[in-house]
């Protein structure tokens, strides 16, 4: 059954797309990141515009974290004042981002930074992710405990003026760190389509020194403002987002989190990072070889 998408100018198979959001979905519960990395390469296999997959994620992301942030603020898993730095951040550089996915439209050129931003996100975090478990699976074969690294700042954030006391993170901090890094993921999402919480749940842990408590709650609370505040912007300047698109996804990804949650509790989380980080390297491999394999004839002419 195929149904026709407005914005993107062409005809889908109901199925497939709502399959694609179910497999995101599916993902998202097993691993417990937004997915958004992975749907936007996968819309653009299937041969929808970059510019229409990068700008139709963001809304789905919204949805997708409601859910989350009133499940982890039930139990005192969101520190709220952290989450409104990381907003108000990520709200500037959302809009930065649109005025920058806006230019990169008129000059042609938003097919390709998307393609070559995935290949350099998607290949790095594929690798320290490898690398990771792999890590920890030789220390469990070996019979020995992995090193235990101990919750701290980066040096760099403790020259940082104006410290606040952020009592549920257990930080006393400057507001600018949370701020930068909710700046550079506002960017991130309108460029890339994605939620930033690959990027974000790590950087808070590793260079703000949060309290892993907190963590997941906090960066769906930021997640959720920021993917809303980026689909208005795409939906007000670039005018890429195409909601039937988003609700074929959401239809999917909703069912799939439940499978994927319900999978990832009788699996151990280091085969989990492995199997993600696999999938994010093979993803980053395809989109590698979409940029560079030249085809052996670029137009062909055949007889009527």
């Amino acid at each position: 059954m195929d149904l026709y998408l407005p914005i993107a100018g062409l005809s889908v198979n109901i199925l497939v797309i709502i399959g694609l959001g179910g497999l995101v979905g599916i993902l998202s519960g097993m691993f417990g990141v937004g997915g958004g990395f992975l749907t936007t390469p996968l819309m653009i296999f299937y041969g929808i515009p970059p510019a229409v997959a990068v700008a139709s994620s963001a809304p789905q992301i919204t949805g997708a974290s409601v859910s989350g942030v009133l499940a982890h603020g039930t139990r005192g898993g969101v520190d709220y004042q952290m989450g409104g730095v990381l907003v108000a951040g990520g709200a500037i550089g959302s809009l930065l981002g649109g005025f920058l996915f806006r230019l990169l439209q008129d000059i042609g050129q938003i097919d390709t930074v998307v393609n070559v931003m995935y290949v350099l996100m998607l290949g790095s975090i594929g690798i320290v992710m490898a690398k990771d478990a792999i890590g920890s699976l030789q220390a469990q074969w070996r019979g020995v405990a992995p090193p235990a690294s101990g919750r701290r700042h980066h040096p760099l954030i403790a020259m940082m003026p104006f410290r606040w006391r952020f009592y549920r993170s257990g930080l006393y901090i400057s507001p600018l760190a949370p701020f930068l890094l909710g700046l550079a993921t506002g960017v991130m999402t309108v460029l890339m389509g994605v939620g930033g919480g690959f990027i974000l749940v790590p950087a808070m842990i590793y260079i703000l020194g949060m309290s892993a408590r907190v963590v997941v709650g906090t960066s769906l609370f930021q997640i959720l403002f920021v993917t809303a505040a980026t689909t208005m912007v795409h939906a007000l300047t670039t005018r890429a987002v195409d909601l039937v698109l988003t609700a074929l996804l959401l239809v999917g990804s909703v069912t799939g989190a439940q499978i994927g949650t319900r999978m990832a509790l009788k699996m151990k989380p280091e085969y989990l990072r492995l199997a993600l980080a696999f999938i994010v390297l093979v993803v980053a491999i395809r989109m590698l070889l979409g940029l560079t394999w030249r085809p052996p004839e670029i137009f062909t002419v055949q007889p009527l």
